[in-house]
């Protein structure tokens, strides 16, 4: 019997770390833009000539989809696991997945995200990002900020395509 616990203890000790592993959000082939419908409203996302080099002003606040101290995931638009040290993010328009170069207004920061969620539903805010995405930016204490989105680049794998703006060609 002595033999048993040790093993079961060993067995919940492994399907906690594994529940705990930090995993890289992505695989996502191909782009998401078709039109979806929340509380009644429906939203049509922009094409991918649209997204590139797309920029936009507006509050953001941050979202935390995962429940039980982090241990618990939760689920984008993609389907994709999040958890709060990812650096993702949640936008109403911009096609599934898109990195994006978000920049604090008020006090400068800038960090890159990947917007793989749908969101904010909420009048007047443009922008969702992850609990670690709002520290790096330095608005997690206060839950909103100014910020700037830049799209730098839409989808993943063999159809990623990167906007232009801002590269100087010699």
């Amino acid at each position: 019997m002595n033999r048993l616990i040790p093993s079961a203890a060993c067995a919940l000790a492994a399907a906690l770390l594994a529940s705990c592993s930090v995993s890289r959000p992505g695989g996502y082939e191909g782009y998401m833009t078709r039109s979806y419908t929340i509380r009644g409203q429906t939203y049509h996302p922009m094409s991918v000539d649209e997204a590139l080099g797309f920029t936009e002003t507006g509050v953001a606040s941050w979202y935390n989809e995962s429940t039980f101290f982090g241990l618990r995931r939760g689920n984008t638009s993609l389907g994709e696991r999040v958890m709060p040290w990812h650096l993702t993010g949640a936008h109403k328009t911009l096609p599934l997945p898109a990195m994006v170069r978000v920049t604090n207004l008020e006090n400068g920061r800038t960090v890159r995200l990947r917007i793989n969620d749908r969101g904010p539903f909420i009048p007047g805010r443009h922008l969702d990002v992850t609990p670690r995405a709002a520290k790096r930016l330095g608005f997690y204490e206060q839950g909103l900020t100014r910020t700037r989105i830049e799209v730098l680049s839409v989808g993943d794998g063999k159809y990623r395509r990167r906007s232009r703006r801002g590269f100087l060609w010699f």
